[in-house]
């Protein structure tokens, strides 16, 4: 029976020089790399993303594809990309899943895990809380 598997990693960067955290706005960067670990040629359709703020803000961002890309990745290839977030709150978290459909029309998930995205303070190395 085939394997129908992305695996998802995710690197988030502060971007100081696009927060004021005076103005409780903090801006975020992850790059994110998804790579087909089954052995069945799949395309990436569609992503939902959970966002939450520490205040419990959630926001849910839907759509189809990622950065105007919906890549077809044959079993061992990987495609990367780097979008952003910005929250009301020095840390949140996010989460999601990316909705795909393999050469042979069988659907599936590839989850995303949960990961900080966390404000550090430029020349203190404090994170602010």
């Amino acid at each position: 029976m085939p394997t129908y598997e992305f695996t998802v990693d995710v690197q988030p960067q502060f971007l100081p020089d696009q927060s004021q955290p005076d103005a409780n706005l903090f801006s975020f960067a992850y790059t994110v790399t998804i790579r087909n670990t089954g052995d069945v040629p799949a395309q990436l359709i569609a992503r939902h993303w959970v966002i939450v703020d520490a205040s419990g803000h959630t926001e849910e961002v839907k759509g189809l594809g990622v950065v105007g890309h919906q890549p077809l990745l044959k079993p061992g290839e990987a495609f990367e990309y780097t979008s952003g977030s910005r929250l009301r709150t020095a840390t949140g978290t996010m989460h999601g899943t990316y909705f795909c459909m393999a050469e042979d029309a069988t659907r599936f998930d590839a989850p995303v895990k949960l990961f900080v995205l966390e404000a550090n303070v430029p020349g203190t190395g404090r994170v602010l809380h």
